[in-house]
């Protein structure tokens, strides 16, 4: 809902799982893409790896509420562009989406 009410930001899709948002960025060619670690089917850390490879104009933004170094580290390696905890204010959550892009 806060990403529907922002005038430079277009929500293009959800996916209900990491398969389905692979799935959907591959057709959608999103700028940026928010992804959370904890998924069915496939986890965001995966599904952010498996994008890199498949549309790599997209960046990605993980969230999660497991917020230590060792999940960082793996959102990194797999490609994202920056990690937030849940917990993180929806200001400093805009303000990444739009530094992604």
């Amino acid at each position: 809902m806060l990403l529907a009410f922002q005038p430079d930001i277009s929500v293009v899709g959800e996916a209900e799982n990491g398969e389905a948002a692979v799935t959907l960025a591959e057709r959608l060619h999103p700028d940026v893409a928010l992804m959370d670690v904890e998924m069915p089917r496939m986890d965001g850390i995966a599904a952010t790896a498996a994008m890199r490879e498949s549309v790599p104009e997209c960046a990605v933004v993980m969230l999660s509420f497991y917020d230590d170094v060792a999940t960082r580290d793996r959102a990194s390696a797999a490609g994202a562009v920056a990690f937030l905890g849940k917990q993180v204010s929806p200001e400093a959550l805009l303000t990444t989406i739009r530094q992604a892009v």
